[in-house]
């Protein structure tokens, strides 16, 4: 493993670079999603610096039958959830309606019980129509991120750019037909993990989420600004 400097100080220094390099690609009137917790703080930095609004965006694993750490398929939170499954894992398990239909009104209880943590009373954004920059701290496998993608085209949502720090050039040629565009700072081959691009990668804390979030309400409350920040 290389010795080199990590590329990024923390998350909000790699949300303002990735903040520079939408800034000649933004859709209109975006919607900054962020993955939480870690992408919370890179979101943070992008809505700031284009003056758009920022949420949330839960996604949770639906758990095969008697093992639920084994995925068939996953939920993504919105005003309108969405559901994605595996076809191919549900034709072999077979699950049956009931089971997907139980395992996803539990998800979304779960869902619905983070949302009420992190964000009060305040609902979704609707997606429908709105172009969305979707953010994460970084991408490993880009599971999560791909089924996140996925509910976001069966919500309708307009353009769809994903934005990340760090990602391997494997996960990105994946995710490139799930999107409109990538934009992604680094992605080193050998890929060993997110966090060593990171000199200071410690988890951000719920506190830190909530803290964030309030912030992102009330700037939303004033006019944005005429351009980016740079």
């Amino acid at each position: 493993m290389s010795s080199a400097r990590p590329a990024f100080r923390d998350r909000e220094e790699a949300g303002r670079r990735l903040a520079r390099a939408i800034a000649g690609h933004c859709p209109d009137r975006p919607v900054v999603l962020a993955l939480p917790r870690g992408g919370v703080p890179v979101a943070h930095e992008i809505a700031q610096a284009l003056g758009a609004d920022l949420d949330l965006l839960f996604v949770r694993k639906l758990g095969a039958p008697g093992h639920e750490e084994f995925g068939i398929g996953a939920v993504i939170d919105g005003a309108h959830p969405q559901t994605v499954l595996n076809d191919e894992i549900v034709r072999e398990l077979s699950p049956g309606s009931d089971y997907i239909r139980n395992e996803t009104a539990r998800q979304l209880r779960e869902i619905d019980r983070r949302r009420r943590e992190y964000l009060g009373d305040r609902k979704p954004i609707d997606l429908t129509g709105r172009n969305v920059i979707l953010v994460d701290d970084g991408i490993a496998t880009g599971g999560t991120v791909r089924a996140a993608l996925k509910g976001l085209r069966r919500a309708r949502a307009g353009k769809i750019l994903l934005a990340v720090p760090v990602a391997p050039p494997d996960a990105l040629r994946s995710l490139a037909n799930e999107c409109d565009e990538i934009i992604c700072l680094l992605s080193p081959y050998p890929f060993y993990a997110v966090g060593v691009h990171y000199a200071d990668f410690r988890q951000t804390s719920d506190e830190e989420v909530k803290q964030l979030l309030a912030g992102a309400a009330r700037t939303e409350q004033q006019p944005p600004p005429s351009s980016p920040a740079v």
